[in-house]
């Protein structure tokens, strides 16, 4: 019977589309608590880290709809296709002698 709020609990925060709040609730309850956290500064906390998980998500899922070619850096830039774009200067290679 002493399940039965945890159980409400993640249930609504399902309901409601809440992963991270669903993932992190409890241990940074318990993190709070430790710190003497007051409730609405707990709150706050997990409203950030629910925050920060969805725009990861968001940009994951905009740059694979994207469809963006696999990564590249400039070393693989071809600057004579455009002449009027200077190339960096190259960097010195870091070596341990």
């Amino acid at each position: 019977m002493t399940d039965t709020p945890q159980l409400l609990l993640a249930h609504h925060l399902k309901a409601l589309r809440l992963p991270t709040f669903l993932r992190e609730y409890d241990k940074l309850a318990r993190q709070c608590a430790a710190e003497g956290v007051d409730h609405s500064r707990y709150l706050l906390r997990l409203a950030e880290l629910e925050l920060i998980e969805r725009e990861r998500r968001m940009v994951e899922r905009r740059i694979k709809e994207a469809k963006f070619p696999a990564v590249k850096s400039l070393d693989s830039f071809d600057f004579l296709a455009l002449p009027s774009l200077k190339a960096p200067p190259p960097q010195p290679s870091v070596g341990v002698d």
